[in-house]
């Protein structure tokens, strides 16, 4: 009995003694930070100084009867399926493009990817001057073009309408920079799925689309989960995207712009702390489930 229990600690104790590092790395740095957080968003520190003052839930109540608040987390949805709907739809556009076999495939890979590899700051930058709704002279970027091509009736004030949607413009740029990374999730699911399913229902009569919608659809259901999640995780915490294009702009901010604006600019950390904390909530709702329905599957 002790023979065996010495072997099976030998096969997992160095791995465990290998990656130990990284796990206590992560536990301070990661989890110890998020509790610490936490611990602080049921104080009421204000300024330099930490306090340590206990007020139970009142930066909680606060920020729900704050009217900043509401019309940030409504920007928040807004940008979320705007960002998601756009990043998926012409991701699944560019991998349905490759997986036809179309020619310079490697090219046209390396182009649709390119974006991701921009930092959102640098995105946000050059979405700045296309978004520009400056009219006459000092029109340029998309309104600019639109004069050149006949089509300034389009002309739009993008992220400085005074509409609720001007949110959505923002949400542009992110789903453009994002849809290289869901071209590539997708165009892997539809490689991986076996030539003879589709031959099978070519030969039974279906017609291409058919083949799609019955076939590959079902079996890439995994891959779109694992897109929406990844979609939303980023969606939730996106700050410096924003930030670029239109800093401090109510018709724009979201959650986690006015988290930092709060806690940096107005010196309200236990605000701040709160905000984050339930950023960090909304991200384990999204998240934990998934994660759950995926061991569940591989259980199965």
């Amino acid at each position: 009995m002790r023979g065996r229990t010495r072997r099976s600690i030998g096969k997992w104790l160095p791995g465990l003694i290998l990656v130990s590092p990284s796990l206590i790395a992560l536990g301070i740095f990661v989890y110890g930070f998020i509790g610490w957080n936490a611990r602080y968003s049921f104080t009421d520190w204000k300024g330099l100084t930490p306090s340590d003052t206990f007020v139970g839930f009142d930066n909680y109540r606060e920020l729900f009867a704050d009217e900043t608040f509401r019309n940030d987390s409504r920007n928040l949805i807004i940008f979320t399926l705007v960002f998601m709907l756009g990043s998926l739809l012409l991701g699944l556009f560019m991998a349905l493009l490759l997986d036809k076999g179309v020619w310079g495939e490697g090219f046209l890979r390396a182009v649709f990817l390119f974006p991701m590899a921009i930092s959102f700051i640098a995105t946000g930058i050059i979405w700045r001057w296309l978004l520009n709704s400056d009219s006459g002279e000092g029109t340029t970027g998309i309104n600019k073009l639109f004069d050149v091509v006949g089509l300034d009736f389009l002309h739009s004030e993008w992220h400085k309408s005074d509409s609720i949607f001007a949110v959505a413009s923002i949400a542009l740029p992110a789903g453009w920079a994002l849809s290289g990374y869901v071209m590539a999730l997708f165009l892997a699911g539809l490689r991986g799925i076996p030539e003879e399913l589709r031959e099978a229902a070519r030969v039974d009569g279906a017609s291409e689309l058919r083949v799609y919608w019955h076939v590959v659809r079902p079996l890439l259901l995994p891959v779109l989960m694992s897109a929406v999640v990844i979609l939303a995780h980023i969606s939730l915490k996106t700050f410096d995207l924003i930030y670029a294009i239109d800093p401090g702009g109510p018709r724009t901010e979201t959650p986690a712009l006015y988290m930092w604006l709060t806690s940096f600019r107005g010196g309200f950390f236990a605000r701040g702390a709160s905000i984050a904390t339930m950023l960090f909530a909304a991200i384990a709702l999204v998240v934990v489930p998934y994660i759950w329905y995926s061991m569940r599957q591989e259980r199965r």
